[in-house]
């Protein structure tokens, strides 16, 4: 367009594109495609914009009217457009749930086969291999009191472990357990050594949500109380366990604190070029012995705690604990 066009030309101009724009957006039928025609029509080269860049040859007096009637122009095509767009995204959604309605009246033609959860399978497996090495399964309850799940595992009232975000506190003393290692407290108050239990259950925590984290998950409790038990013992039996559930993934050992096992261990795998922590361990702390009347002199052992999300999402390639919890068929007719 040339500087010397006229009023009535630019006028024109605006009309003709209002008219094309509002039948333009009408006819297309994609987000992609209306995206595209709002830069051709709004963007910094598009149609309305060499418009406005013809002004220059109107009078002062022109300017503002051509002006106001482009910035009507304007908002009338973003609200035809976000108008469309909405449309689109009905119509897109409308289709999906026709497309996965279930039609519950029509006559059955088969029972389809369940699929049994991942986890389940997991701590299944993890509790089945433990029991080949001559351990029984002990179970306790989720609620439990501070004794069970703190003092008698020597945690004093000091520890981090009692802290509010950590534990989901209850009424009269009550609390969601944070670990399974309270059934191997109640195991001992009913049974005399030697004992090898294992224990697997749900433990809440106030965990922050992300990818391999969780308020609620699934732990496997493994205990070992015997005359002369050592560590060599407890790394001996992790390493079978590890072997047999994983093969031969790399498994490293690292130094740590438990307040219930002295020394303490956590147990990495490496998976997908990285180190995952996978379980912690240690020998049964002397001073947990001796507050079930237990001689440390005579008994010795060693505990550790698995991780079942953890060893489900190495074994099967999962990335993200969230996928667990769901309840997606997608992901859970995969196993």
């Amino acid at each position: 367009m040339s500087n010397n066009v006229s009023l009535d030309q630019l006028n024109s101009d605006l009309a003709r594109l209002e008219k094309e724009a509002e039948q333009d957006i009408s006819n297309l039928s994609d987000a992609e495609s209306l995206e595209r025609l709002r830069i051709h029509l709004l963007g910094k080269k598009g149609r309305l914009s060499k418009i406005l860049g013809s002004m220059a040859g109107l009078s002062k007096s022109e300017r503002p009217v051509v002006g106001q009637r482009a910035n009507l122009l304007k908002t009338q095509i973003q609200d035809l457009l976000k108008i469309r767009l909405k449309e689109l995204k009905e119509k897109n959604l409308n289709e999906l749930i026709e497309k996965e309605r279930i039609d519950v009246t029509a006559p059955s033609i088969g029972m389809p086969f369940g699929h049994r959860h991942p986890l389940i399978t997991t701590s299944e497996e993890i509790v089945d291999l433990f029991c080949g090495l001559g351990y029984e399964v002990n179970e306790g309850p989720e609620i439990e009191n501070d004794y069970y799940n703190f003092a008698a595992l020597n945690i004093p009232q000091d520890h981090p472990a009692r802290d509010m975000q950590d534990t989901f506190y209850l009424e009269n003393n009550l609390l969601l357990r944070t670990h399974t290692s309270p059934v191997q407290i109640r195991c001992l108050e009913k049974n005399s050594p030697p004992i090898r239990i294992v224990a697997p259950g749900r433990v809440f925590r106030r965990d922050a949500v992300d990818a391999t984290h969780s308020p609620v998950f699934h732990q496997v409790e493994v205990l070992a109380i015997d005359e002369g038990l050592d560590f060599s013992h407890l790394r001996g039996t992790v390493m079978a366990f590890l072997k047999a559930f994983f093969g031969d993934l790399p498994v490293r050992f690292r130094a740590s604190y438990f307040p219930f096992t002295e020394p303490s261990a956590e147990v990495d795998v490496q998976w997908r070029g990285k180190w995952l922590e996978v379980m912690g361990c240690g020998m049964v702390d002397p001073s947990v012995l001796e507050g079930l009347d237990l001689d440390p002199e005579r008994w010795s052992g060693f505990a550790a705690g698995v991780g079942v999300e953890r060893f489900c999402m190495v074994k099967h390639g999962i990335d993200d604990i969230r996928r667990f919890y769901t309840s997606d068929l997608r992901f859970l007719d995969q196993f």
